[in-house]
């Protein structure tokens, strides 16, 4: 994925209302749906602009997979349905990481 013109954040709310922030760092197809490998932004202090650390506490920081789904027309993101579904994408994104990686 190309960062020529920036990073790519969106905003999503979870069942419970609560609001974060995630980049965008890869897209791919797979059986005809889109899924998105997102990681949580990293908040970054308003005077300095260095890092903000973020409590363990609060959630799991990783690598976080959603995927497109069609509803009354809009196009929303969702969490992936089973275990196979998301082991399936995530060694797809994995797989395309590490190539990356090696041509760099």
């Amino acid at each position: 994925m190309s960062e020529e013109f920036g990073s790519d954040f969106i905003t999503v709310t979870d069942e419970d209302g609560n609001e974060f922030e995630l980049e965008l760092v890869d897209t791919l197809e797979h059986n005809g749906i889109t899924y998105h490998a997102l990681f949580p932004a990293v908040a970054e202090d308003e005077e300095t602009g260095e890092p903000v650390d973020v409590d363990a506490d609060d959630e799991e920081y990783g690598l976080v997979i959603m995927k497109v789904v069609e509803e009354n027309g809009e196009e929303l993101l969702s969490t992936l349905d089973n275990d196979e579904e998301v082991e399936t994408v995530y060694n797809l994104f994995m797989e395309r990481f590490f190539e990356e990686e090696e041509e760099n």
